[in-house]
């Protein structure tokens, strides 16, 4: 079995839209470099502001 990681080892990002932190997550494995905002609620915020 693998040694789990320390959630304070995962790497982190800053949300541009609520400029918090946010940590990796598995469901994020393949798509780390792509992912840009920590939640569905960010993500459409920023939409709704840029098309503003």
């Amino acid at each position: 079995m693998a040694r789990q990681r320390k959630k304070s080892d995962l790497p982190t990002k800053v949300c541009p839209v609520c400029q918090r932190p946010f940590t990796w997550r598995k469901k994020w494995e393949k798509c780390w470099d792509e992912v840009k905002y920590c939640s569905d609620r960010c993500r459409r915020r920023r939409a709704q502001s840029e098309s503003k």
